[in-house]
């Protein structure tokens, strides 16, 4: 209930206040066009132009405030394309013409004006019609008392009287103050939706493609990560073991016809450092997706990595749909790379895995009881898993105070 009468206040503070500010920016904006497009031709028209779109845009500046509050969305601000560097002063002058959201502005201040009117007349009847119908109990024994005075249930033929014209009135109120929240709210919506078309939409848009790049981004710069991170630990471990590797079986091989028991010995270490190799190559394998991910789907696979983790791991998997493969590759690497770090980093003593989708969202959360200080800045592990999440539109977020618990949580759109 609060949150409804919330709303219903800044809806009307939207088309109360917002219906004199679009009367005066309704009136300056069309005297200023009509008086710059009409002096164009003496060049005096120009400055007069420029003026309008600036004024346009603080009004257009406000009604974004007011937006963000009616629309429940952050607020967005176009960006206004400053003049090149070493412009004239002519150029620096007419640069608002050039910028197309500037026109977009004053397109909105001269269109919002009906808009408006219809909004604001919206709000003002349904909150004065149950106003004036709950309250009339009280000055209706006044009205009552008037020779001559006739209420509109007595025209309606229901009657006279003033228990008559109570009932009636308090009962419209009663109605009217049921879908006041509602009509109010359509009210401001009808006038937010230009808003948002005219004064927003092409910086969302922006935004989107801003988001849309740096995503791409990301994921290549995470790829590049992995790509090297992946070689540099084959450099370093199976690549030194194998080179070791052979030159045991070369040993072996030249000891064989002169010291039997020797070439025995050194089979026996060789296969011992295969087995070694072998281990490590399925460690580093982790990070890359494996069948059992494409074939089986997240819940096995997370299983598998659960299974491998050298702390207890509580596995709680509420989902078992299969997801593009995107999404299920970015939730396996966030999963075997925050178990690595677990393993590694934290000195826990048990970890827990939760995997759910709530709405079109999937969720995966880990936990652990280790010594914290886990955070996802630049320089740090988990800041490519961050980067490797926003490819698919993701979000990573860490709770990690030192002294623990840590709470890594990956939310990855899936719908």
């Amino acid at each position: 209930m609060r949150s409804l009468m919330r709303q219903v206040l800044l809806d009307s503070r939207y088309t109360l206040v917002g219906f004199p500010t679009a009367v005066i920016g309704f009136v300056l904006m069309i005297a200023g066009l009509a008086a710059g497009l009409g002096t164009a031709v003496v060049w005096i028209g120009i400055p007069l132009l420029v003026g309008t779109l600036l004024v346009a845009r603080g009004f257009a500046d406000a009604e974004r405030g007011w937006l963000s509050d009616v629309l429940k969305r952050p607020p967005v601000r176009p960006r206004y394309r400053p003049a090149p560097p070493g412009a004239g002063r002519f150029r620096r002058l007419v640069n608002p013409m050039t910028n197309g959201q500037s026109w977009l502005d004053l397109l909105h201040g001269i269109l919002v004006f009906p808009f408006a009117i219809l909004s604001f007349v919206l709000t003002v009847v349904f909150w004065a019609v149950p106003l004036i119908g709950l309250t009339w109990p009280v000055y209706g024994i006044v009205l009552s008392r008037i020779p001559g005075n006739t209420e509109l249930p007595e025209l309606l033929g229901l009657g006279d009287g003033y228990l008559v014209n109570s009932v009636f009135y308090v009962s419209g109120g009663l109605v009217f103050a049921i879908i006041m929240p509602f009509m109010v709210r359509a009210a401001a919506l009808i006038r937010a939706g230009l808003g948002r078309a005219l004064l927003t939409g092409v910086a969302e848009l922006q935004e989107r493609i801003d988001d849309l790049a740096e995503g791409r981004a990301a994921a290549v710069s995470a790829e590049a990560n992995a790509l090297r991170k992946l070689e540099r630990d084959i450099h370093d471990g199976p690549q030194q073991r194998l080179v070791s590797l052979a030159m045991e079986l070369s040993r072996a091989q030249r000891q064989l016809a002169k010291d039997p028991e020797a070439a025995q010995a050194t089979l026996k270490s060789a296969i011992s450092a295969t087995r070694e190799t072998l281990d490590e190559l399925r460690a580093l394998s982790r990070g890359i997706a494996p069948p059992i991910l494409s074939d089986r789907g997240l819940a096995p696979a997370l299983a598998a990595l659960a299974g491998r983790c050298t702390v207890p791991v509580d596995l709680d998997v509420q989902t078992v749909e299969r997801y593009q493969a995107a999404v299920e590759n970015a939730v396996y690497f966030v999963c075997a790379e925050t178990l690595t770090n677990v393993a590694k980093h934290s000195r826990a003593t048990v970890c827990t895995i939760q995997l759910c989708r709530i709405g079109d969202v999937l969720m995966l959360t880990i936990g652990d009881d280790g010594v914290g200080g886990a955070h996802v800045a630049k320089g740090h592990g988990l800041a490519g898993l961050a980067d490797r999440l926003r490819a698919v539109d993701g979000e990573l977020s860490v709770k990690s105070p030192d002294g623990g618990p840590t709470i890594v949580v990956a939310e990855v759109p899936c719908g």
